[in-house]
């Protein structure tokens, strides 16, 4: 059990120290200065939610994708970057783009990369612990005799999958927590839920060639990038945005 525990925790801390500047090179983002004025608004727009936030001012960055979309990625606020493409820049008003970014800056006060680290070696070490436990004498009952092989597979079928259903539950958590929070950040709930009204119509229009290569990054965005992604909810790393719209329009009504 040690073994499968410092091996998952091995391998995403790893993740974790370094899949900020890897995630940002696989999809090609381009870094904001302070000097750029094709980006000036968006620039100075994050900035003011930072200073809003009370965070460091994060690494903002732009990536050349007509779908629709953003996220935040870094170990900490002190390392954060936010990035948004240029999708979401065309089918966005000002409002709306500050919902998002605040809901993005939201992950980065929760430093929700780290406990998204923390849930994928738990996830991680109860996949192994099963697989190790059928390879390594679990599969003997405790008299010492060989064990039903079918309550094995079972086990090491089931446990990926109980593992897996736990981690995206927590992601689920942390959407609907950054929606309250960047919505406080904002001030604007009601432009975050048509933020993300517009982004879910479209992002399920427009394929995300870098996501569907590499799906694993698909919880860090505000809206399932993947193709096909109309998945039962249960399995999905996103709660199912009209139940996000709802609860923004509830804080609305509140403001």
């Amino acid at each position: 059990m040690l073994i499968a525990l410092l091996v998952a925790a091995g391998i995403n801390f790893y993740a974790y120290w370094f899949s900020a500047d890897a995630v940002l090179k696989m999809y090609n983002a381009q870094e904001i200065t302070p000097d750029n004025t094709q980006f000036s608004g968006y620039y100075n727009m994050v900035k003011e939610l930072a200073q809003n936030a009370e965070l460091p001012m994060p690494r903002v960055y732009v990536i050349d994708e007509d779908q629709p979309n953003a996220f935040a990625t870094g170990r900490n606020p002190e390392n954060a970057a936010v990035a948004a493409t240029t999708g979401i820049m065309r089918i966005l008003n000002e409002r709306e783009l500050r919902g998002v970014m605040a809901h993005e800056l939201s992950h980065v006060k929760h430093r929700d990369t780290l406990i998204s680290t923390i849930s994928a070696t738990m996830a991680g070490a109860i996949s192994s612990i099963a697989q190790f436990g059928m390879f390594f004498g679990g599969g003997r009952d405790e008299n010492g005799e060989r064990a039903n092989p079918i309550v094995g597979i079972l086990i090491m079928l089931l446990a990926p999958m109980a593992a897996a259903l736990i981690q995206m539950a927590i992601s689920r958590g942390r959407e609907f927590e950054a929606d309250r929070e960047g919505a406080a950040i904002s001030k604007d709930p009601k432009a975050l839920a048509s933020a993300l009204e517009k982004i879910h119509n479209y992002a399920h229009q427009i394929a995300n060639p870098v996501a569907d290569m590499h799906p694993e990054t698909a919880q860090m965005m505000i809206i399932n990038p993947l193709s096909g992604s109309d998945l039962a909810g249960l399995f999905s790393t996103h709660p199912k945005t009209e139940e996000r719209i709802r609860r923004l329009m509830e804080m609305a009504n509140s403001y």
